[in-house]
């Protein structure tokens, strides 16, 4: 059975280039006690990656900076509104790097939705959900167990 995953001592990426909505989607995941990584482009998010599976490689997936390590990769928070890049593009380099996803979208695009879910997003929430139960929303995110139904 897979334990629950922790806030303490963990980021959470935040790809968001709208400079309201990063700063929502950053509060969020800060409430829950996590850091959070704002990041704007794909080549930051292409970093964040990076960095995270050399962390993991040299000391493991479990440590965090009360470990002594850096705070490990929780996930990754994609608005798939970006302009400055591809939310769903953004989504598949998340899941290929073994990072758990959730995104933000319009309730109503559909076709963005569905299509970051086949990316591999756990969930595609509102922003009006993120915006009114963020804290909550990204809390059981990580506190689920096993993979979450991918519904929109």
């Amino acid at each position: 059975m897979a334990e629950a995953t922790s806030t303490a001592g963990g980021t959470i990426a935040v790809l968001a280039d709208d400079l309201m909505w990063a700063s929502r989607l950053v509060a969020a995941v800060e409430r829950t006690g996590a850091q959070a990584a704002r990041l704007s482009t794909q080549e930051q998010l292409e970093t964040v990656l990076l960095a995270a599976s050399e962390a993991e490689a040299e000391v493991g997936p479990e440590t965090t900076a009360a470990g002594g390590g850096q705070p490990r990769l929780l996930g990754v928070v994609v608005d798939l509104g970006g302009r400055r890049y591809d939310g769903t593009a953004a989504v598949a380099r998340a899941v290929a790097a073994r990072q758990r996803v959730i995104a933000v979208a319009q309730h109503d695009d559909q076709p963005t939705r569905k299509r970051a879910l086949e990316a591999g997003a756990m969930r595609v929430f509102s922003y009006a959900k993120l915006f009114t139960d963020g804290p909550q929303v990204i809390e059981r995110w990580l506190a689920a167990e096993g993979p979450l139904e991918r519904r929109a």
